[in-house]
């Protein structure tokens, strides 16, 4: 029996993911689950450029605005669920598609979370302290000497992900990098990774611009609904973090919105970090034809498995 084909759409933001991944998922007649872990929550959508409502209807998502804010959800469930959801799709499809940027979160799909050691809860405690009282740029500082090279990957800007690696660097007295070399785990099915690339200042250009757009749509007024619970995980997040700075009387919007358009930049280089490690990615142009992506992976799927 063939094994069932999970075919991964990652890249940068503002790339052009979505636009890949309907075309292939109307292709080979199938359905899509997102690996994008700022549009799992359903109170946050222009800021996390979520599909349209057009386009959720053309193709069924899954794990696209599932949970709450309110909610606890980290990548070990994001991994459970994720898992139990493609069980039920490839009972009906050969072929499933994955999209998404968290690079966390399609290496726990594809090849599983690494096995970390018990830490001692009040290095946690001691940590959330250290945010409380001495802001971000604490944490930031601490792990860029404690972790360089993991430092140079995380979203700098989330204090849960910073915290979650420091604790490991200073419980163990190990990089937290060193816990992301472990074997992978076998999963039931081939997976055929799919990178979107584009120029530096292309991505760059998109970036400014959907920045623009989103303000265009509402973003301000989304994150105006949400100030009051600027501390939850959820939203430690680009776009609502400096939005929530400028309410907060912090910066003027201009500077604002410069800040989002600056820190997204940083992220999307960030990820291009991440998928580039992974020798397995096969790299694609943003606006190649899909007939010939198609071909592309068709091969790859009859790709006999290198020994």
């Amino acid at each position: 029996m063939i094994d069932p084909i999970l075919v991964t759409v990652t890249g940068p933001t503002a790339i052009g993911k979505t636009r890949i991944a309907l075309a292939l998922a109307k292709h080979f007649n199938t359905e899509i689950v997102s690996a994008d872990s700022r549009q799992f929550y359903k109170e946050m959508t222009i800021g996390t450029a979520v599909p349209s409502k057009y386009e959720l209807r053309a193709i069924p998502h899954h794990l696209v605005q599932h949970k709450s804010i309110f909610e606890e959800y980290s990548v070990g469930d994001y991994e459970r669920e994720v898992l139990a959801t493609l069980e039920e799709l490839f009972q009906i499809y050969k072929v499933v598609i994955v999209v998404g940027g968290s690079g966390l979160y399609v290496d726990a799909l594809t090849d599983g979370l690494d096995d970390f050691p018990e830490i001692d809860p009040d290095i946690r405690r001691m940590l959330k302290t250290d945010l409380a009282e001495n802001g971000i740029e604490s944490l930031q500082h601490a792990l860029r000497e404690q972790d360089p090279s993991y430092f140079e990957k995380v979203d700098q800007n989330n204090p849960h992900r910073l915290i979650r690696a420091l604790e490991v660097c200073i419980g163990t007295g190990l990089p937290y990098s060193s816990f992301l070399t472990q074997p992978k785990k076998p999963r039931p099915f081939k997976t055929i990774r799919l990178g979107i690339r584009a120029d530096r200042e292309l991505v760059y250009r998109r970036i400014e611009e959907r920045v623009d757009e989103m303000m265009d749509n509402g973003l301000l007024e989304e994150v105006k609904s949400l100030v009051e619970h600027q501390h939850l995980n959820a939203l430690q997040t680009v776009a609502y973090q400096e939005l929530f700075r400028y309410l907060n009387s912090e910066y003027d919007l201009e500077t604002a919105v410069a800040e989002i358009k600056k820190n997204t930049r940083r992220f999307a280089k960030r990820q291009l970090t991440w998928f580039r490690k992974n020798k397995d990615i096969i790299w694609v142009s943003h606006d190649a034809d899909i007939e010939s992506v198609v071909n592309i992976l068709k091969n790859a799927m009859n790709a006999k498995p290198s020994t």
